[in-house]
């Protein structure tokens, strides 16, 4: 151990070398990665600043053996003011990186997120909806989907506007992506429609979510009282249909289609209610087969 400690002390400049050029690699990875620009033209220069730094220590270590040129006491000013300039720039690139980074992730949001909303598109939607599908086919995995709607929702655009429309679509998205749990993902399927995609849950818990996601909605005010707008404080409820994963059911459409199909069911019974489509065709339901369960406003099955 001693005789490494001791190699690395009187020969730290051979394995400043040997580090140099190890970096040369991560950084030709990275170079791949980017695309033709500014970025990448910084990269090179860092890439001279590497090799200035590689052809210093050669010629330091051949002044401090054989001292041709100049004194070594001469060579190391130079050494550290280029280091100097070094630390500026990798500074400067570590800024832009991270700039260029933020600007990406920002879009990449963008491109999944509903504007108005602040909550999943539909095109990341399906997305997860078939990945989840096919972690539960394979791994044997409970699975659910939700199903919301606003009740009347024609009638607050008639009486109030777009204007306040947009907003307690907007209010709403937040409200239910601050109620969900982690692990549930929560997207516009379509109009005022949302779908909650609930991995690791099972039909019970699925309800039970849903039903207190229904009266936390119900309870809430979605657009608070405004006299210069002659607005009175506005609530809303929600119709939500539930279905759960079984094996009999062969894709994440089918798996929404009952989702739709119980949430039809709870508009048809009143609004502002919950139904479970048991795993049953549609067809079986519209056939008045029922192969929906109504979950009551009490919680229970």
């Amino acid at each position: 151990m001693r005789e490494v400690a001791d190699f690395f002390i009187y020969n730290i400049d051979i394995v400043g070398i040997i580090i140099l050029i190890a970096t040369f690699f991560p950084i030709v990875k990275l170079m791949k990665e980017l695309p033709p620009g500014l970025l990448r033209r910084w990269w090179n220069i860092l890439i001279l600043f590497i090799l200035f730094f590689v052809l210093s220590y050669v010629f330091y270590i051949e002044e401090r053996r054989f001292g041709i040129f100049m004194s070594i006491e001469m060579i190391v000013p130079y050494i550290l003011f280029f280091g100097a300039i070094f630390v500026f720039f990798v500074t400067t690139l570590a800024l832009r990186t991270a700039l260029d980074v933020k600007r990406i992730y920002t879009l990449e949001i963008e491109n999944i997120t509903d504007s108005l909303m602040g909550i999943f598109n539909r095109r990341h939607l399906d997305r997860i909806l078939h990945e989840e599908f096919s972690k539960a086919t394979r791994y044997k995995l409970q699975f659910s989907v939700l199903m919301l709607d606003i009740d009347f929702f024609k009638n607050v655009n008639d009486t109030y506007g777009h204007d306040i429309g947009d907003l307690v679509l907007k209010n709403l998205g937040t409200l239910i992506k601050e109620f969900s749990r982690e692990v549930d993902s929560v997207a516009r399927y379509g109009g005022e429609e949302i779908l909650i995609v609930c991995p690791m849950t099972d039909a019970q818990h699925a309800v039970a979510l849903a039903e207190r996601l229904r009266k936390e909605i119900e309870s809430t005010v979605i657009v608070p009282a405004d006299e210069t707008k002659e607005i009175t404080e506005l609530r809303i409820t929600v119709s939500i249909g539930v279905a759960a994963y079984t094996s009999d059911i062969s894709s994440a459409e089918e798996l929404v289609k009952h989702a739709d199909v119980a949430l039809y069911r709870a508009k048809d019974e009143g609004r502002n209610r919950v139904f479970l489509c048991d795993g049953s065709s549609p067809d079986d339901f519209l056939s008045s087969r029922y192969p929906i369960k109504y979950h009551s406003r009490n919680g229970s099955l």
